[in-house]
């Protein structure tokens, strides 16, 4: 089993930087792919970026290209998403998740393990 927790979360000003953290405990996730999700209220669940377990491959929605960038330390067992010029559309809560698989998905149906949020509110 493995739990992941997520910390960094907060209120910016739009403009802005943050750096979320994700921290896996038990069973190591360093050998799979990795992933942040965010969900605004009313909406559903959206892929933010994703990263094979190597950290050699990475993936972005759209909406977050160019102002974020998904790292991991596998040695520490930690996934980060480094935030940047914060837009209040990226308000939501963000979620880690870590596959079981090698396959960097941008589907939350392609995770296995989710964290339980951190929120991440940027003001206009």
């Amino acid at each position: 089993q493995v739990q992941l927790v997520e910390s960094g979360g907060g209120l910016v000003q739009a403009g802005g930087s943050l750096r979320v953290s994700c921290a896996a405990a038990g069973r190591t996730v360093s050998n799979y792919a990795a992933g942040w999700f965010r969900q605004a209220p009313g909406k559903e669940r959206e892929f933010v970026a994703g990263i094979s377990w190597s950290g050699g491959t990475k993936y972005y929605a759209d909406s977050v290209k160019g102002r974020f960038t998904i790292s991991r330390d596998n040695a520490n067992n930690m996934v980060y998403l480094q935030m940047s010029v914060l837009k209040p559309e990226d308000t939501a809560v963000y979620y880690c998740a870590a596959a079981t698989t090698f396959f960097v998905g941008r589907d939350p149906s392609d995770y296995k393990y989710w964290g339980q949020g951190t929120q991440v509110t940027v003001s206009s």
